[in-house]
């Protein structure tokens, strides 16, 4: 159980370096915030959209099948298993209503091959809303998380800070602590893979006692899961702990007078371009995702 390899929360891929990789971390943040906020009131056929242009950067971005196999195989079972759970749900509207019109008043319409129940049977029902929000909801979920594994997959931390910290450069007119609040970020990132270890750890150390679950009875076993995340939370705060005393060794008083240059943020012709094709893609977004869904 390698938690550093199978978990993605974190990660950096250094090498091989592809073009994504070599894109201005503003760009990507921007294109990020694009593939998160465009799945709102959008139809399907964006949606599902999105899902292959996601797809189409990860095989053609050359990044290794090893990284992100597993992560995706993971993905697409949770979509699916949700996709098929609201299909088959009930939708909310079996409801019979009672007319209020005798039946020898009440218009018949005529007959369309318009059908609300797709498909019926003895134990499945399937309903046009069902199939809709199956569609929607298995479709904003594998795009939110793959998106932002990509993200982090090809965006250092270091990069991910300076491109937040000159995005909100403008809200200095404020009085907001920028400096301070990407400090804090930068700091958070480089925690996780700590977190990741310490609980791999642990895991690893309980199982090579061999312990016999069954015989110490469900008081024992909650006793043990105690201790383990008595060290574990001992272990965080003595990490956090040397990282403050590393960082007051090497005389830093505050994030505006010990400033670090975290990265060189330069635009290059192909983030321009990147940048250009953030236009096309809302241009697509108000015209194609506004369309009449298939369903």
């Amino acid at each position: 159980m390698d938690l550093l390899r199978s978990l993605p929360i974190g990660l950096y891929l250094e090498k091989p370096v592809t073009w994504l990789h070599k894109l201005d971390p503003r760009v990507k943040l921007v294109w990020l915030s694009s593939f998160l906020l465009s799945p709102l009131l959008a139809n399907h056929g964006w949606r599902i959209g999105l899902v292959v242009a996601l797809l189409f950067l990860t095989f053609s971005g050359g990044i290794p099948k090893r990284v992100w196999q597993k992560q995706m195989v993971w993905l697409m079972t949770l979509s699916s298993l949700i996709f098929i759970i609201t299909l088959i749900s009930p939708d909310g509207y079996a409801i019979d209503y009672q007319p209020r019109l005798p039946e020898s008043e009440i218009e018949i319409p005529p007959p369309s091959s318009y059908q609300y129940i797709l498909l019926d049977t003895n134990f499945i029902t399937v309903t046009r809303r069902s199939l809709d929000l199956g569609i929607r909801i298995s479709c904003i979920i594998f795009t939110l998380i793959y998106s932002t594994n990509l993200f982090l997959l090809t965006t250092a931390p270091e990069e991910i800070t300076a491109g937040l910290e000159d995005l909100m450069s403008p809200l200095r007119r404020l009085k907001l602590p920028i400096t301070e609040i990407i400090l804090t970020l930068t700091l958070s990132l480089r925690f996780i893979p700590l977190v990741l270890e310490e609980i791999q750890n642990l895991v690893r150390s309980v199982r090579t006692r061999a312990i016999n679950w069954k015989k110490l009875g469900l008081r024992r076993t909650i006793q043990v899961w105690l201790m383990v995340v008595e060290k574990f939370l001992f272990n965080l705060l003595m990490r956090a702990d040397q990282i403050a005393t590393a960082m007051e060794i090497r005389g830093f008083t505050s994030p505006n007078r010990h400033k670090v240059q975290w990265h060189d943020l330069r635009f290059s012709w192909f983030d321009w371009v990147a940048f250009i094709g953030i236009f096309i893609f809302w241009w697509g977004r108000l015209t194609l995702g506004n369309l009449k869904s298939f369903i």
